[in-house]
């Protein structure tokens, strides 16, 4: 499986690192890595680790400002792609085809070849236009998972939560997690 991972400028760049590390853990699974300025910044504000941590977990990655890069093109194949978390500024690009950088021209690849996109949207509250674009997506057929807190499986720490939400962005494309524990029904 080739994945592209995108990491844009909203708050929560934590998730794509361990969504990194975790496709690290698959040996049938290359991950190719964009990084937006906004990101890089976040990196700095809200986690103590240095960029070059995130970029050594893909097995590519490229410069948000390198539209010739590999991802840029539909010919070369992928199973699809995640942005986490995913900006509204970066949601409002999608969703308008304003390819101007390669996180943009990444997810539009993927789109117009009817490849799974999943956006992680990272906003609150959710105004009207945040709203309409990510009804717009939807309508793309990009999967939206917020990352939401959960409760039915009594995950009360920020940990739990956080593999809570990156079990169900991994269950989009057939990978199961083990510390994602499924609804089991009730009697």
């Amino acid at each position: 499986m080739r994945l592209v991972i995108g990491i844009s400028g909203a708050s929560g760049v934590w998730l794509g690192y361990k969504l990194l590390q975790i496709l690290k853990s698959y040996t049938d699974i290359e991950t190719h890595l964009v990084i937006t300025e906004g990101a890089i910044k976040n990196f700095a504000l809200e986690t103590t680790l240095d960029i070059a941590e995130v970029l050594k977990l893909a097995d590519f990655s490229y410069a948000n400002n390198n539209l010739g890069a590999l991802i840029a093109s539909g010919s070369f194949t992928t199973d699809g792609m995640v942005i986490v978390p995913c900006s509204m500024k970066t949601l409002a690009g999608i969703v308008h085809g304003y390819a101007e950088n390669l996180l943009l021209r990444s997810a539009d690849v993927c789109l117009k070849e009817h490849r799974k996109v999943v956006l992680v949207p990272r906003e609150m509250p959710l105004g009207k236009i945040h709203l309409q674009n990510l009804v717009k997506a939807a309508e793309l057929n990009c999967v939206i998972i917020p990352p939401l807190l959960t409760f039915y499986n009594q995950d009360i720490t920020v940990e739990q939560q956080i593999n809570h939400i990156l079990g169900k962005i991994l269950m989009q494309f057939g990978l199961n997690y083990e510390k994602f524990i499924p609804w089991k029904g009730c009697e």
